[in-house]
């Protein structure tokens, strides 16, 4: 399948759907991620806390995908905030993969308390300008955390990946995004143990339009704007979330879909503001 793309305010096209690796490790993991890039995904999300960077790597040369066909993505983790860890840890993650650059790297969680996320995103500026990270971005930032790195460095990430799914639909950090240029990622799209797969107007869309669950909540996703990173280690599943570019829902069962979020949504403790990733 081919994949319509985005364009990030950096100028570079993102694929507009991803594939999640975690928690995909071992020879499975390998397996399931070479099946995704057999079945047409292009955007591979990964990251050092996820302990796959080396599979992920071993299935894009198993793969034979062309690497100027992929975007790879990956995530620096909280221990490795100060900017010479955090210089050293891209490169970790480059040595794991096997590749000479990451297409995006992430900040994977602001760690607040710790208060180093500004000295960790003056270090991705940096890579980027090397050349070593081609696009930098966030993730689970706050509009908080979103404007003190830019008032700072001068320079917005083109990407903030966010927890997003119908019971937490972030409508406004979604606005944020907007207001700011910042391309919307979703992890756990889907809602994982909390998947409204029963909900009626995702049932309602579903047989409407002749498709899955799953599919009517990462169309809702694409609608919204976002770019949904569903995970799945069976190729028929990564085949039919893939498959979500031939319906439109209108914008009645949007919004319908979106009323699902609940005040208590999040799938666990995760606020960005008390957070804290090792």
């Amino acid at each position: 399948m081919t994949v319509p793309t985005r364009t990030l305010h950096d100028g570079r096209a993102i694929p507009g759907i991803g594939f999640g690796t975690y928690p995909l490790t071992g020879d499975d993991g390998i397996a399931a991620v070479v099946s995704a890039l057999e079945v047409g995904y292009r955007l591979i999300d990964t990251a050092v806390n996820y302990g796959n960077e080396s599979e992920v790597g071993e299935a894009i040369r198993r793969s034979g995908v062309p690497r100027e066909e992929l975007f790879v993505t990956s995530k620096l983790p909280g221990r490795d905030h100060g900017y010479d860890d955090a210089i050293a840890s891209v490169h970790g993650s480059l040595e794991r993969l096997g590749l000479d650059h990451l297409d995006l790297h992430l900040i994977h969680w602001p760690n607040p308390s710790v208060d180093r996320y500004a000295e960790a995103w003056r270090a991705l500026v940096d890579l980027r300008e090397q050349g070593v990270v081609r696009s930098i971005g966030v993730s689970n930032f706050t509009e908080a955390h979103l404007e003190r790195i830019i008032a700072e460095t001068g320079v917005t990430p083109v990407v903030n990946q966010i927890e997003l799914h119908p019971y937490f639909p972030q409508r406004e950090m979604r606005a944020v995004h907007d207001r700011l240029g910042i391309q919307t990622e979703s992890w756990s799209p889907l809602g994982k143990r909390q998947a409204p797969f029963t909900e009626p107007p995702v049932v309602s869309a579903a047989r409407r339009y002749d498709v899955s669950a799953s599919q009517v909540i990462l169309r809702w996703q694409l609608q919204l704007g976002s770019i949904p990173i569903p995970k799945s280690a069976t190729p028929e599943r990564q085949r039919s979330n893939l498959d979500v570019f031939s319906f439109d829902l209108t914008e009645a069962e949007v919004e319908a879909i979106t009323a699902l979020g609940r005040p208590d949504g999040r799938l666990f403790d995760g606020d960005p503001d008390t957070h804290e990733e090792p």
